[in-house]
């Protein structure tokens, strides 16, 4: 990944075709995609370069609701004041992450150099429109994206727990 932050510029779209997710890939460029970016954060103290330079990254570990096994993946930090919270775009069907939280909701954060564990609340209801309209509010480019697909987006507040 070129780790040069002066290439980058601010993704305001979600069709931006400079956005990570509207460039091409092939499959062997996709293979691993993730664990590169894992293993870049974990060397790096939660920085990482290329597509993301600049971005406040988390990395998400969530028990498979199938599986039961450890998944990883990397996901924007957000917040709304002190609470933490994420979301992801969707095509056809909500990510793995998702339902695997809401399987188990508890999960393990990695945010910098820190690694805490935490509980993930999946918001529904009430609750839910209530954050969403927040959210889409204060973030632009989950509006834009919001606007382009009949599914709500996924949003997930994530609490610090004792270790």
């Amino acid at each position: 990944m070129d780790n040069n932050a002066a290439d980058t510029k601010k993704v305001t779209s979600y069709d931006d075709p400079d956005a990570p997710w509207n460039k091409e890939f092939s499959a062997e460029e996709m293979t691993g995609w993730n664990d590169d970016v894992i293993t870049e954060f974990r060397e790096n103290g939660g920085q990482v370069g290329g597509d993301y330079a600049g971005a406040t990254l988390l990395l998400l570990t969530t028990t498979g609701a199938k599986s039961g096994k450890p998944h990883v993946v990397p996901l924007g930090a957000l917040y709304r004041g002190d609470v933490l919270y994420v979301s992801s775009f969707i095509e056809d069907r909500y990510p793995a992450w998702y339902h695997n939280a809401k399987a188990n909701p508890s999960v393990t954060i990695e945010l910098g150099g820190e690694k805490f564990p935490a509980r993930a609340d999946v918001l529904t209801g009430e609750r839910y429109d209530e954050f969403a309209a927040w959210a889409l509010s204060e973030n632009p480019l989950l509006a834009d994206y919001q606007s382009k697909v009949d599914k709500p987006l996924p949003l997930v507040v994530l609490t610090r727990e004792a270790a």
